[in-house]
């Protein structure tokens, strides 16, 4: 018998506990490894990016897609470039993709990410300025027909948004009173939904409150927590691909020649 079996056998809520934390820290290894490794601060920032999909591409459902890139709508507009960013990519394709920059229609986005090393106030600000360029797309909702008739165009849902790191700056995390001032700060759509500090805290208001924590095990708490909001959106809107051909369509000609004036 294993130790994990054996453990497991005895006391089935520490064996998930212990599980859960261990892999907390192999996370928290490979985020100071890329600190204390990596000298150019652009590339240390991707290495921790995609140390972060990783595990959210680990723990999501195969329907939900997770990268990086930039969020257009069907007038052309774009939000900023988001670190991380679930989306539905059964039904919605990205577009103009070249080599690792796509572009992902508003409508088929669930939520946004920004990482950073830490969290601190200029970066929450950052991080909600970041939500705010996405939460302000125009999205589009259609009808789907159906074998027995038509559901109608399926309500917008507001994006989840959050901050991701691997400490955070205040002493008391995001239990300190300077935490939730700044916080309570980022109004309307610059409002983040949840965050991760890798190193022990976590933080969201998908209930409406603020609820904030530490544990060995806040990386699963995160994880958990998120999985269970994206699951109350349900699906993404369906798109409505004219509004996006529409921009598209050739200048009509203002006149036409009589067919016996044409040469």
């Amino acid at each position: 018998m294993t130790i994990a079996k054996n453990k497991s056998n005895i006391d089935g809520k520490q064996f998930l506990q212990d599980a859960f934390a261990m892999e907390q820290k192999l996370l928290q290894v490979k985020l100071k490894f890329s600190t204390q490794s990596v000298t150019h601060p652009g590339t240390m920032g991707n290495v921790n990016e995609s140390y972060f999909r990783d595990v959210l591409h680990k723990y999501l459902p195969k329907r939900y897609a997770v990268d990086n890139g930039v969020i257009i709508d069907s007038t052309g507009a774009t939000s900023d470039q988001i670190d991380v960013i679930i989306y539905d990519n059964q039904y919605t394709p990205t577009l103009l993709d070249q080599e690792d920059h796509r572009f992902v229609p508003a409508e088929a986005v669930y939520a946004v990410f920004e990482v950073k090393p830490t969290i601190n106030k200029t970066h929450l600000e950052y991080a909600g300025s970041k939500a705010e360029s996405v939460r302000r797309l125009d999205r589009t909702s259609i009808s789907i027909v159906h074998a027995g008739g038509e559901y109608p165009p399926k309500p917008l849902f507001t994006i989840v948004a959050g901050i991701i790191a691997c400490d955070i700056e205040w002493t008391n995390g995001f239990g300190a009173q300077a935490f939730r001032e700044n916080y309570d700060s980022l109004k309307n759509e610059k409002r983040l939904d949840c965050g991760l500090a890798v190193s022990g805290s976590y933080f969201d208001s998908y209930n409406g409150s603020l609820e904030v924590g530490t544990s060995d095990q806040a990386l699963a708490y995160f994880l958990f927590r998120l999985l269970q909001q994206l699951q109350s959106l349900g699906t993404v809107p369906a798109v409505d691909w004219n509004s996006y051909g529409s921009v598209l369509k050739g200048k009509k000609p203002t006149s036409l020649l009589p067919s016996e004036e044409i040469l």
